[in-house]
């Protein structure tokens, strides 16, 4: 998962600012990578690196990203390796020059990445598919746009651009939001025919004349002054003009508009708005619907209290703790500069994460039967440390909830879910669950449930990507021997050889 954001400013307008506050707002969306790239007098200025958007980017980084044209990007890797070369935005020259920031995960990078290499004479730098998106984009557009002349006044064709984005979707499988920036003209911005990854656009107006911005999360664009217009709709490609024009147009046949279910139950801010559906609401929503199961199947289950585990359980867990009308209390302190351990790559780096990041507030444990909410369970280290941490702080009786459903499937869409063989869930019934987290009671959200406290809004989507719980991947396209190779790649064992190897290329490139 990452975070993307594009702006078209005023004339004379540096966004360079906006884009690094932007990136900050998005900054949950990824911790392993930031980059910013402007264009100012048909020029490029780009800088990005590993780290945090403060730790990448310094005064005199800010000082050089001139232009009222940019995008940035904050990365978390779906391979699990963390290396500068594959921080975004990417560039190539040819035509014109292009810069692009993505969020999703390409299914047949591999058959595009043999076709990028024997058909055009492209080199690929990286093993990321942005790159060879990228660069299948590039191709597309050059194809259209004939011989080009770089002397003088450059002409693009904006039939030219929303073709090759045709093509895209045409050949591209997968997951993927992107925004990119054609040297000279303007800001394009498209979403997959299904729309599983999220992009909206946002306005506002300066003396009179009008700014725009798209970006992965609505909460983007509130904090930086821009109305919310709408969600780039699915297939859909938005160009933006340097001047400020934007022109629109649906360049894939209409599919089922399907967005990815755990955006709602974990990955997006609370106070973000993706395709009409508030995440807060949807959190609300699912709490009340685990409580109600709760009921059901416990009629005489003794509460004292529900605790959250912060940050994203926070919401589900009052509106469970109000549905079971018993008491909601703060039992956890979460230290804010421990980044999230869901998308930290390394069992060892996680598990330390989890016992740094979290301590209890003993009096409220002490003596009482309480229900732990956190809004998922995946490998289930943290909800095994978060257990043991509220018996030794003395709880009679420890319950634990989740308000997704169990995780038994890979997601391929640009999540990087650890190997099947690491969910907790694989192969486990909730009671062996709830007997390897330390649990004396597991309570999981049912699925049924789960897609009615999202469906919600005025236009709910026609289905939701669920495939992390159900393996019904909506693309259609997902082997076996996919997933099998899949396994391989998100291992531990292999994003841990990974990590040590891009440690010592970046040691290198340093040198």
């Amino acid at each position: 998962m990452c975070g993307i954001i594009g702006i078209v400013a005023t004339q004379g307008v540096h966004v360079n600012q906006l884009l690094y506050d932007g990136l900050t707002v998005l900054q949950h969306r990824g911790q392993d990578a930031a980059g910013i790239v402007t264009m100012s007098e048909d020029q490029f200025h780009l800088r990005k690196g590993i780290g945090l958007v403060k730790d990448v980017f310094r005064t005199r980084h800010m000082n050089s990203l001139l232009g009222n044209t940019g995008i940035g990007h904050v990365r978390y890797p779906t391979a699990g390796s963390s290396s500068s070369a594959e921080a975004q935005p990417f560039y190539v020259n040819s035509p014109f020059g292009i810069c692009l920031a993505h969020n999703g995960n390409l299914t047949n990078t591999d058959e595009l990445r043999t076709r990028v290499i024997a058909n055009t004479a492209r080199h690929l730098n990286t093993s990321s598919d942005s790159e060879v998106l990228l660069n299948v984009f590039a191709d597309a557009l050059q194809r259209r746009s004939g011989q080009i002349s770089i002397e003088g006044d450059l002409h693009l064709d904006i039939e030219s651009v929303f073709a090759s984005v045709e093509e895209i979707n045409q050949l591209c499988k997968g997951g993927y939001a992107c925004i990119s920036v054609i040297n000279g003209y303007g800001l394009l911005a498209f979403r997959d025919p299904n729309g599983i990854r999220p992009l909206m656009i946002g306005r506002r107006l300066v003396d009179g004349v009008e700014e725009w911005m798209v970006a992965s999360e609505s909460v983007a664009a509130i904090s930086l002054g821009f109305e919310v217009v709408r969600d780039v709709e699915p297939g859909e490609a938005v160009f933006i003009t340097n001047q400020g024009t934007l022109l629109s147009r649906m360049c894939a046949e209409i599919k089922e508009h399907s967005p990815c279910i755990f955006e709602y139950v974990y990955f997006a801010r609370p106070d973000s708005v993706i395709d009409g559906i508030s995440v807060s609401e949807a959190r609300l929503n699912m709490g009340d619907l685990l409580a109600k199961r709760i009921m059901e199947q416990h009629p005489d289950l003794v509460v004292d209290t529900v605790i959250p585990v912060p940050d994203s359980g926070r919401i589900s867990a009052m509106e469970l703790a109000r549905t079971l009308g018993v008491s909601y209390r703060e039992g956890f302190v979460k230290n804010r500069y421990i980044g999230r351990t869901f998308i930290m790559p390394g069992q060892a780096i996680r598990q330390q994460s989890v016992r740094k990041k979290l301590n209890v507030i003993p009096h409220e444990f002490a003596g009482k039967n309480v229900l732990i909410v956190d809004d998922s369970i995946v490998r289930g280290n943290t909800s095994q440390k978060i257990v043991e941490m509220a018996k030794k702080a003395g709880a009679n009786k420890v319950y634990f909830a989740s308000a997704a459903p169990p995780v038994i499937h890979p997601n391929v869409y640009g999540i990087d879910m650890p190997a099947a063989t690491e969910f907790i869930a694989n192969g486990r019934s909730n009671e062996q669950i709830a007997e390897e987290i330390g649990a004396d009671l597991l309570f999981y959200q049912t699925l049924e449930d789960l897609i009615t406290a999202t469906s919600i809004g005025e236009r709910p989507p026609d289905r939701f990507d669920c495939s992390c719980f159900d393996a019904d991947y909506v693309t259609g396209d997902i082997s076996t021997d996919y997933l099998n190779a899949l396994e391989m790649a998100r291992n531990d064992a292999a994003k841990q050889v990974r990590a040590v190897s891009s440690e010592v290329m970046d040691l290198y490139n340093d040198e």
